[in-house]
């Protein structure tokens, strides 16, 4: 074992096809020039590396501490989302937009009646006042959507940002650093 060996004994050695063993050759598990003792050391090294997971079989395949990572930081998300529900502080973005919508509708819908209650109550206001009363209306009508509008996307933005910062934890708690 001490000695030089070919491809193709190392393959016949081992189990594998030669093709195989030009790919070790490639990844740079094992070194030509190098005896077979050295060969089949650095062989097992890689298999104990895979079976361990620190290593995938194929070049360029899953980097299995990064997917544990990715794994562990969703398994938190959920049960943080979990959580927050039972707390009462999260709903889905979808009902929340609803309800808003609904109580949008509602608020528009009693300002659109307040020209006639206007009428009604106040049948000698004049028009310029009623004019400058709905003027004053529709303006507190406008900015509350904006208002409300920039408040969603403030607090998206922010969660966003806290889950980039989680998803850096994650991987850092992983990887033990």
């Amino acid at each position: 074992m001490s000695v030089g060996i070919t491809q193709a004994e190392f393959a016949v050695l081992i189990g594998v096809s030669e093709a195989k063993v030009s790919q070790l050759i490639g990844e740079g598990v094992i070194e030509r020039g190098q005896t077979a003792h050295a060969w089949l050391l650095a062989y097992c090294e890689r298999l104990r590396e895979v079976a361990a997971g620190r290593a995938s079989i194929e070049d360029g395949g899953l980097d299995l501490v990064q997917e544990r990572a990715r794994l562990a930081r969703s398994q938190r998300e959920a049960q943080d989302i979990k959580n927050a529900v039972a707390r009462g502080e999260f709903a889905p973005i979808g009902l929340l937009a609803d309800v808003l919508g609904m109580a949008s509708s509602a608020v528009v819908d009693r300002f659109e009646q307040l020209e006639g209650a206007l009428r009604k109550a106040c049948p000698d206001l004049p028009d310029e006042a009623k004019a400058t009363v709905q003027q004053v209306i529709a303006n507190a009508r406008n900015e509350w959507i904006r208002a409300t509008g920039k408040l969603v996307v403030a607090e998206l933005e922010g969660m966003a940002s806290d889950d980039e910062g989680n998803a850096d934890d994650a991987f850092a708690e992983e990887v033990g650093q």
